[in-house]
């Protein structure tokens, strides 16, 4: 098992929106805390993006639980809004944490390539491509999504294209013991992807296992792949030709 703790890929420009996106998402969790769980529990239903909803146009008013009695009504809150405010929605602190941590290391260098505006629209649109996948895979499901997962997983497609060769400081479990160790980003990023990729499959027909949206991480994943290239691809090849800091 690994876990990613910073790289060694220095950037040409100071990344305010990955600073943005992290003040955001930490803010709108200091905001679940203050608002204490049962109002929490009504936020994260209200503003959580839930697959039922969205397929069916559908607002479920109750409690957005498999089992317990809902009642469906024309939603009266913008519900595929929740596509994108469930994007800085997170289900504890662990969860917070693991996307910040992902975000700081791997979003700096892709917003250094793309310029603020670009990587805006690319967080979003792996963010959206991950809930696509995710709803695809469970239509009927009534559990809220929530966090950031989906669009940093695009962010980790887009640093495998543009820097594959990027040195990552990363813990290495090995048992009981734990070592750092400087790895290749191709080889961190392509590991993460296979868990992912294997537990999603392993998720088809019930609840995501352990109560993680696996084929969110992977429709993020891919669509990071295809978006890197539409918007960087001149960039990458430079970069590629032995191309220095980006200007």
């Amino acid at each position: 098992m690994f876990l990613p703790l910073k790289d060694m890929n220095p950037t040409s420009h100071k990344p305010i929106v990955t600073y943005s996106l992290l003040a955001a998402n930490v803010a709108v969790f200091l905001y679940q805390l203050s608002i204490g769980p049962e109002v929490n529990n009504a936020f994260v239903a209200s503003y959580g993006a839930i697959p039922f909803e969205i397929t069916r146009a559908t607002d479920l008013v109750g409690e957005t639980q498999i089992g317990l009695p809902l009642i469906h009504t024309p939603g009266p809150h913008p519900i595929f809004l929740t596509l994108l405010t469930s994007m800085f929605i997170h289900g504890g602190f662990m969860h917070l944490l693991g996307n910040m941590l992902f975000l700081w290391i791997f979003g700096n260098n892709i917003e250094d390539i793309l310029g603020p505006l670009k990587f805006v629209v690319f967080y979003l649109a792996a963010g959206l491509a991950a809930h696509a996948l995710h709803i695809a895979s469970d239509p009927s499901s009534t559990i809220p999504t929530v966090g950031a997962s989906g669009a940093i997983s695009g962010l980790l497609a887009g640093y495998l294209i543009a820097f594959p060769r990027a040195r990552i400081l990363t813990l290495v479990f090995l048992g009981f013991f734990v070592r750092t160790a400087l790895l290749p980003a191709a080889f961190v990023i392509i590991y993460w992807f296979i868990i992912q990729f294997i537990f999603g499959l392993a998720s088809l027909g019930g609840i995501a296992q352990g109560g993680v949206a696996w084929f969110a991480h992977v429709g993020g994943f891919l669509a990071g792949l295809a978006l890197i290239y539409l918007m960087a691809g001149r960039t990458i090849s430079w970069l590629r030709r032995g191309g220095g800091a980006i200007e």
